[in-house]
């Protein structure tokens, strides 16, 4: 075989895998999103700058706002078994952060400063008053870096199982730097992706940390955050962003800079969580904190009825 057809030969097989794998990546967004469970009736629209940002609106009262965790399966659906009885004492709003759940899902970098500027513009535009949050996880950060902002569209702030401080210390390296590059190709960082959101990868999500008692997961559960993962136009640049440390930041002054009344929340399985709430009071002395016991990351999932009761505690 001559140099001629060997190239040849390499580019028809090239260009079959690529095609091969395209249309795996499709099959996997489709069967996905099939698996999609959430209840549309109670859908609004923001249209923000970004992209437009899918939230629900539900009950009467003080406004308080929901905000689910970062990572590409998340969405408002981590707040449903709460929802019905917080929404008989507030104006319950969650959202989906952009590039989460059912809102838009631009290929851009996601970053702090891009979801402090999102959740103080939510809250101007479609609350129009202070308000108490809640927030889990990774989401934490950005609810201090937009209280310490413009502490006047905040009241109190419940966080659960936040990110530590030297974890939103944590910068992009020359490893992540690549990774994000590789992520971002159209048809192998999106396989990359896929299978980094698989189903198996979710379950297993959820059976080593974000619950307690895996026998208590449902099926239902799996299969929302699995579709919400796949949802959208570009579902994997969020994935990345996370992945690669551009949505961290340094919180250290926030903290102190707060006069907020904060309130954080935790697992009891989650490994050194008393140790890393002693070091956010280190910051804000006023700082309390509550630990529930047989739970993980979602207590709110896991445990809602006790979960209820430090809101109740904490909101009056």
């Amino acid at each position: 075989m001559t140099t001629k057809n060997r190239l040849i030969t390499t580019l028809i097989l090239s260009s079959s895998s690529i095609a091969a794998i395209s249309l795996i990546n499709k099959c996997i967004k489709l069967s996905a999103i099939s698996k999609d469970t959430q209840d549309e009736e109670q859908d609004n629209t923001f249209h923000w700058r970004l992209g437009d940002i899918h939230y629900t609106k539900t009950g009467s009262g003080k406004p308080l706002l929901l905000i689910h965790d970062l990572d590409a399966s998340s969405s408002g659906y981590e707040w449903h078994r709460v929802i019905p009885a917080l929404s008989k004492e507030y104006t319950v709003y969650t959202l989906d952060l952009l590039g989460c759940g059912r809102s838009e899902k631009p290929c851009l970098t996601y970053t702090n400063y891009v979801y402090v500027q999102l959740i103080s513009d939510f809250i101007k535009s479609e609350i129009g008053h202070r308000t108490n949050v809640i927030a889990t996880g990774g989401s934490s950060s950005f609810v201090i870096m937009a209280c310490a902002n413009s502490s006047d569209l905040f009241d109190r702030l419940m966080l659960i199982n936040p990110d530590s401080i030297d974890t939103c210390s944590q910068l992009p390296g020359p490893y992540s730097k690549y990774y994000k590059r590789l992520l971002d190709f159209p048809v192998i960082g999106t396989l990359l992706y896929h299978i980094a959101v698989s189903k198996k990868a979710i379950i297993d999500n959820f059976t080593n940390n974000y619950y307690a008692n895996p026998k208590i997961v449902k099926d239902s559960f799996i299969d929302t955050y699995y579709a919400a993962a796949h949802l959208g136009f570009s579902p994997k640049s969020v994935y990345a962003c996370v992945r690669c440390n551009y949505t961290k930041c340094n919180i250290a002054n926030a903290l102190k800079k707060i006069n907020n009344s904060i309130y954080l929340i935790g697992g009891s399985q989650k490994e050194s969580i008393e140790e890393l709430f002693l070091e956010y009071i280190k910051y804000n002395p006023a700082i309390e904190y509550s630990i529930i016991n047989g739970t993980n990351h979602i207590p709110h999932m896991e445990k809602p009825v006790n979960f209820l009761s430090n809101v109740q505690t904490f909101f009056g």
